[in-house]
């Protein structure tokens, strides 16, 4: 048998194979619109129908307009919630301590946060490696020492690098703010296997990360109340920018480069018309000879 769907595909062809050889002029090719118009459109409702995954509502993201910049105090606190909650599992490695100076912290409170982290280096004069503190040119420490040793810690599960998740994510942002608010218990007649955690943000609605934020589960420097909304912003805009480090100086650069192309387009626009005002206001009189 035959579903619909292929059906309607398939007398929209069949239709346009008839415009083609010149059968039925616009009667074929109206047939073939709707007819393909309706495939379409099924096939987008089945694909709608079938989603086992709750899509993420849009959240107003401050850093994301074109005239807005990173909070830098939220960027605080997100590293803050990165380093005492995400980094037991998750790595960022294509961050640098460097990278962090003026944007989290001063120099010397990442000097001294680097110093607290021993890595490996070498070889040495006697071809052996050593262990050494941090400095700011390291990037930041993964919590295990290779992909086998993650694997292991978490039953097989490898956690993903952090560094480019933002990016990596469909939503960016609003997926992972309601994956991580998200938990709650199944609903009834969904088994979940032992060590899974029901959410509905998540494909299939079972994950093996725990829920990893609580209230009050870190105390900020500044007073801010952390709440798991606060926390869960708060690490996203941090993610944020570790995606993309030059959001800031992009518009920066990007704003100087319109103001730039508008002073050229003025100018252009006045040398234009200076140029030929003269051949378009002049008169030209034909005399009939004698």
């Amino acid at each position: 048998p035959i579903s619909g769907e292929k059906l309607t595909t398939k007398m929209a062809f069949s239709a346009f194979r008839s415009t083609l050889r010149g059968k039925g002029g616009q009667r074929a090719a109206g047939a073939a619109m709707a007819g393909l118009s309706t495939a379409f459109a099924g096939t987008a409702a089945v694909a709608l129908t079938s989603d086992d995954v709750v899509h993420p509502e849009g959240l107003p993201w401050e850093h994301l307009g074109l005239f807005s910049a990173y909070d830098c105090g939220a960027l605080r606190r997100g590293f803050q919630v990165y380093r005492q909650v995400c980094a037991t599992c998750h790595s960022l490695e294509r961050i640098h301590y460097r990278e962090l100076v003026g944007v989290t912290h001063t120099t010397d409170e990442l000097l001294a946060m680097a110093s607290e982290v021993d890595f490996v280096d070498g070889p040495n004069d006697e071809g052996e490696m050593f262990e050494r503190p941090g400095k700011l040119t390291d990037p930041l420490p993964s919590p295990y020492p290779n992909d086998e040793a993650g694997r292991a810690a978490n039953g097989g599960a490898l956690p993903p690098d952090l560094s480019l998740m933002v990016k990596a994510r469909h939503a960016g942002q609003d997926y992972l703010f309601h994956l991580l608010t998200g938990y709650c218990d199944p609903p009834a007649g969904k088994p979940m296997m032992p060590g899974l955690y029901y959410n509905p943000y998540f494909p299939g609605g079972a994950i093996a990360m725990p829920p990893p934020l609580n209230d009050g589960g870190v105390e900020y420097e500044d007073g801010t109340s952390a709440t798991i909304s606060q926390q869960a912003k708060d690490v996203i805009e941090f993610l944020n920018w570790a995606a993309e480090p030059e959001a800031d100086s992009r518009k920066k650069e990007a704003a100087k480069y319109m103001v730039v192309l508008a002073f050229t387009a003025l100018m252009t626009g006045y040398y234009k018309r200076f140029k030929w005002s003269p051949y378009k206001t002049r008169a030209i009189s034909y005399m009939k000879p004698n």
